[in-house]
């Protein structure tokens, strides 16, 4: 059987972030990728030039293509711009019945551009993360979503409380942005225990799509039928090589290596 996962994301034009990042990750992964994107963007390593969001109906009748005739083993969503799509994906996640949407709640791209609408937010609350089977937000979007300030590990841990009773079966919270640490650490909470994936800090400003490639590795990997525990080391060690040998190119925020890993290239 070939592994099939989705992404439900916006186009990245910079080819960084995004569906561009996911579909690169997932053929990284050896899992066959399929998008449907919810907004184009006119975006490049130095920021977001624009972003033109598609309607609600184009978004669904991709989805609805793609599911129809192949099924994914696991989805994940990026950018998904506004309430009307947050609440129209999180319907059709289920009523198809997927028990693997990862939800990569995307809200500021790496340049500081604000990428999710204020007022979507609460819908993301209500009505898309009751149904995530994990969620990986990093420390601005886990304070964003929480109320929570987050300086240190254990604030993290109190985080990830919050949105496992929001209703995510799995919460994982990106320690990427405690830059006062020499390393970088992640925290996974199914509810029962917590465990760390620490790895050491990388000064770079290579770092662009680093959230959306690490959602992705962990869609890909459940998508083969590995554990979350098992998924999420996997994607820390990917992100961690593909960081540490940056491709370099840019002026500004450039993209991660998406082969590093599967070519040996240590951290």
């Amino acid at each position: 059987m070939v592994n099939k996962a989705l992404t439900i994301a916006g186009s990245d034009s910079g080819g960084g972030a995004g569906i561009q990042a996911d579909l690169k990750t997932f053929h990284a992964c050896h899992v066959y990728g399929m998008s449907a994107i919810t907004a184009v963007t006119a975006q490049n390593t130095k920021g977001v030039q624009g972003v033109f969001p598609l309607s609600v109906s184009g978004v669904i009748e991709q989805l609805t293509s793609v599911t129809e005739d192949l099924p994914p083993q696991a989805v994940k969503t990026g950018m998904l711009v506004n309430e009307e799509i947050i609440a129209s994906v999180a319907d059709f996640a289920s009523s198809s019945g997927w028990e693997k949407l990862i939800v990569d709640p995307v809200m500021i791209a790496k340049g500081g551009a604000s990428l999710l609408e204020e007022k979507s937010i609460q819908t993301l609350l209500n009505r898309l993360i009751p149904v995530a089977y994990v969620i990986t937000p990093n420390i601005p979007e886990a304070e964003a979503l929480t109320g929570r300030q987050i300086v240190n590990v254990d604030d993290c841990r109190k985080a990830a409380v919050d949105l496992y009773e929001m209703g995510a079966k799995h919460v994982v919270i990106k320690g990427g942005h405690q830059s006062q640490s020499l390393y970088a650490t992640d925290i996974l909470y199914d509810g029962k225990g917590f465990y760390e994936f620490t790895s050491p800090r990388v000064s770079t400003p290579h770092t662009h799509g680093t959230g959306c490639t690490f959602s992705a590795v962990i869609t890909a990997e459940l998508a083969k039928g590995n554990t979350v525990y098992d998924s999420v080391q996997t994607a820390k060690e990917f992100i961690s090589a593909a960081i540490t040998h940056s491709l370099g190119i840019g002026s500004g925020h450039g993209p991660t290596n998406h082969w590093a890993y599967h070519e040996g290239l240590k951290v």
